[in-house]
């Protein structure tokens, strides 16, 4: 099977007026590319395996579309048997007559063809096994060799939303979980994702663990990670909402419950966050927080203890910070 690709150089102000015109035609599906800056919502929704702040945006945008090509070089559009020629010729009429009432920048088409792609498993080929100190971390379509068979083992299937453990974020957490962890522990894991967070700490002896996403796609994910890894029903409770504004999910998490609560989020996200979490955690609790590009660790820190939380210590992993603090009242 092949895919015929039809790419649109356009700019940012003009994406969405052509992406709704050319669904009109049968083109559905946009691959968009472009240089804007995440908004709050979307940086709210990136919990793990952080990226550091992209490219200035320059106002070009590309917009991809792809149709299946059959056996005999024809393409189907709308239920209609065409050519690529003709759709090509088609979506240049569409921009033509967007220009009359507004800008949408060069307009000009590329047509190009693909193989077949597994579009839901081709990244697979670029996440293996590897370790965290002395844990493997390894994904459900690879097998443990024999020399790490007497190692702690984290079978990990992430899907294409959520993180692996491989980024350094996630990495500082792990360590700061494993040091204060007691076979007591309740932790929370705001923006639990995979469940990796959790699940290790249910691993490495943690009583109990609540995590909390605003992606409901997390819930699947987690149930698959926690029997991947044999962990019971009952010792890790997931929650859909946002516990920065939802009084049920605030609720429902509970109040002055928690001995360790780890939040691997942006730093924009962690500043409302601090002051609400506070009340969640035991006095005494311990906070984790990571997803910090080291600009922003002052921004954090100062937040963490406007909240009242005494910062009990800074840990670096290259351009990654992750601040532990501890609420004392």
């Amino acid at each position: 099977m092949k895919w015929v690709k039809f790419r649109i150089k356009t700019i940012t102000d003009a994406e969405d007026v052509i992406i709704s015109t050319l669904y009109d035609i049968g083109l559905e599906g946009a691959q968009i590319e472009d240089k804007i800056p995440l908004t709050a919502l979307e940086k709210e929704r990136m919990f793990v395996d952080i990226l550091p702040e992209g490219p200035e945006d320059d106002g070009i945008a590309y917009l991809s579309f792809f149709v299946e090509e059959k056996e005999d070089g024809s393409l189907e559009l709308n239920g209609e048997t065409t050519g690529r020629d003709e759709v090509a010729a088609q979506i240049a009429k569409e921009l033509d007559e967007l220009r009359f009432f507004m800008d949408i920048g060069e307009g000009s088409i590329a047509v190009s063809e693909t193989e077949d792609v597994d579009w839901i498993n081709n990244w697979k080929q670029y996440f293996h096994q590897f370790y965290i100190d002395d844990l493997l971390v390894i994904p459900s379509w690879e097998e443990v060799r024999e020399e790490d068979r007497g190692r702690k083992i984290l079978h990990i299937d992430p899907g294409t939303a959520f993180g692996t453990g491989m980024h350094e974020t996630t990495q500082l957490c792990i360590r700061q979980i494993r040091k204060y962890l007691t076979p007591e522990t309740e932790l929370l894991d705001v923006g639990t994702g995979s469940g990796i967070l959790a699940i290790l700490a249910l691993m490495y002896g943690a009583k109990h663990a609540v995590g909390t996403d605003l992606d409901p796609c997390a819930v699947e994910a987690v149930v698959q990670n926690m029997e991947a890894n044999g962990i019971a029903e009952g010792a890790f409770e997931m929650m859909i909402g946002n516990i920065i504004s939802d009084r049920t999910i605030q609720d429902r998490v509970g109040y002055d419950r928690y001995d360790i609560v780890t939040a691997n989020i942006l730093a924009d996200v962690l500043v409302p966050l601090t002051p609400v979490i506070v009340r969640h955690m035991k006095r005494g609790g311990i906070y984790i927080t990571s997803g910090i590009i080291d600009t922003k660790e002052k921004t954090v820190r100062d937040a963490v203890e406007a909240a009242g939380l005494r910062i009990l210590e800074v840990t670096y992993q290259g351009e990654w910070v992750s601040v532990t603090a501890r609420r004392e009242r």
